[in-house]
């Protein structure tokens, strides 16, 4: 028997209708008081899911879903593993933290490779990614690592292109991270080594784009990363400080620069003979800057101009399928076996949908990191283009139009013979707009959300499906933080809060299926409960169904 195969389930019989399996990204359950959009939304749809039989909560950070501790908060990425994979994998935080403390990744061959390029070169070895200590995209602990152990194989040269988070950490936290890179590179420089920051930039305006939502955001970095082109500022504390004075705005949307020197030249262009090492471990912002380094002639992200001759690698691989990066430090996690790929391998069809914003968690991560359907005779994906700027004003999105084409999509297959078993969707409304920090706006996307909520539920009455309804991480439930001074901090990070998940079955007397104790209960429990749904049982090595 192979590893995707599904056996029928003794008891359990699949409905008329199709699962549908929606993802509200970022709507975690959080203290119920004025830091919590999502308890200060109007959601009566939400509230009357939360009152089924089959009303829980699920943990969606730390170790449930594969992260190094339990103060690591979960994310759209780790929490789209989660559900699809069934079971707890290591994610790439927990991968590079044990690879660094090992001593894999500089024992590796591409870590050699990129040292004695620079050795023999001359040229800078090159730190790109998001300085931040948030660990959903990077960990400024590892690019501190990369750095020493340069210096101890002898790189003589290094400059850092320092992206700044703002959003998995405090808004306005660059320079505390500025503070402590360019104290570690002060000392470096102090035995002899040239180690500088190079340019900069926000992460929302600045090489972090993804989904080729706007490549922009890209050609920005190359300029600034590659170029040397950008408003120079002498130090990358410098920059931060007169940004936030000129701006207003927090860490992710400051506008990117460069670091100039005394005479007012750049400190570190991206030349024929250097090695760039993309330090972040998610896949998701880092694969057009990737693509942007190391495809041919026949890119067309953006006129990129002379490409240097340079040795590039990322921390990890990015999309395995896809071999992006050809070259990297560590392994990325294995996940075969998904519910996607079993379901496929079954021949039951399934249809995944969400704008473009995480477009790509329903349909690469939810695969297990991979791009492409694994029967696409029997999966749909379908995108619906998100609107790139203004969410604080637009906090309604795409989830009527996510809700109106799931249904026009099933109704439209259904006509044709071939009716959808599974369906998943996410509504990024929670998450999107919970990370630009309004507080007003938020709650409005949380309402959006419970509005097709209400329609999905009728939707599933009428075709007598099944309606499970979870979070892949909290967000929009934690809108403030608490300073020392007793006085509010706006949050635009995620929270350590759990998530809800409810099933509506209107063939249940109750509305629901009960449930049956599971000690703590996690995003991974998601995967077994929709295949028991579907008249499946549960997988060996899947974390087990919460269906009593």
């Amino acid at each position: 028997m192979s590893e995707t195969t599904l056996t029928p389930h003794p008891l359990r019989k699949p409905p008329e209708g199709p699962v549908v399996t929606v993802v509200m990204d970022g709507v975690g359950l959080g203290e119920g008081d004025h830091t919590d959009a999502v308890a200060q939304a109007r959601t009566p749809t939400l509230d009357w899911l939360r009152r089924l039989p089959s009303a829980t909560t699920l943990a969606a950070h730390g170790t449930a879903v594969g992260m190094p501790s339990d103060k690591d908060m979960g994310n759209s990425e780790v929490g789209h593993n989660a559900l699809g994979a069934g079971r707890i994998i290591d994610q790439g935080a927990k991968l590079v933290e044990e690879a660094i403390q090992r001593g894999a990744l500089f024992e590796g061959a591409v870590w050699r490779e990129a040292v004695a390029r620079v050795q023999g070169s001359g040229e800078p070895l090159h730190f790109l990614g998001l300085l931040s200590d948030g660990n959903v995209h990077s960990h400024i602990a590892h690019l501190l690592a990369m750095l020493e152990r340069a210096a101890a194989d002898g790189v003589k040269r290094a400059r850092v292109h320092a992206l700044l988070d703002g959003r998995d950490v405090p808004a306005r936290s660059a320079l505390r991270y500025a503070e402590q890179l360019e104290t570690r590179l002060a000392a470096l420089r102090q035995s002899g080594l040239d180690y500088r920051v190079a340019s900069g930039g926000g992460r929302m305006l600045v090489t972090m784009d993804r989904y080729e939502a706007d490549w922009g955001m890209v050609a920005r970095g190359w300029e600034h990363h590659v170029r040397g082109r950008g408003r120079g500022f002498p130090s990358l504390r410098a920059a931060i400080s007169t940004l936030y004075e000129e701006t207003g705005k927090g860490d992710q949307f400051l506008p990117g620069f460069v670091i100039h020197d005394e005479a007012g030249a750049p400190v570190g262009p991206i030349r024929d003979g250097a090695a760039v090492i993309l330090f972040n471990f998610r896949g998701d912002r880092a694969l057009e800057i990737s693509r942007a380094f190391t495809e041919g002639e026949g890119f067309a992200g953006f006129d990129r101009g002379p490409r240097p001759d340079v040795l590039y690698a990322g921390m990890m691989q990015y999309d395995g399928d896809l071999k992006i990066p050809p070259r990297y430090l560590v392994e990325p996690p294995v996940i075969a076996g998904s519910i996607g790929e079993r379901l496929a391998r079954a021949g039951r069809r399934q249809l995944a949908i969400s704008e473009t914003h995480k477009f790509g968690h329903v349909t690469y991560f939810w695969n297990g990191n991979r791009s492409e359907p694994f029967d696409p005779a029997r999966e749909t994906y379908l995108e619906i283009p998100s609107d790139l700027e203004g969410l604080e004003l637009r906090p309604w999105m795409k989830a009527a139009e996510i809700t109106d084409r799931l249904i026009q999509a099933l109704d439209e297959a259904g006509s044709a013979g071939a009716a959808v078993d599974m369906a998943r969707l996410n509504y990024a409304n929670g998450d999107m707009v919970g990370h630009t920090g309004d507080l007003r706006a938020t709650i409005m996307a949380v309402e959006a959300v419970d509005l097709c909520l209400a329609r999905l539920v009728e939707d599933t009455r009428r075709r007598r499906g099944v309606l499970l309804v979870t979070a892949d991480h909290g967000n929009a439930d934690h809108m403030f933080d608490r300073r020392k001074d007793g006085s509010l901090q706006a949050r635009t990070s995620h929270s350590l809060n759990p998530v809800p998940l409810v099933i509506y079955d209107p063939r249940e007397p109750g509305g629901g299926p009960a449930l049956r104790h599971v000690a703590r209960p996690g995003l991974t429990n998601v995967a077994a409960t929709c295949l028991e749904l579907l008249g499946f049982a549960t997988p060996e090595g899947y974390r087990p169904s919460l269906l009593a």
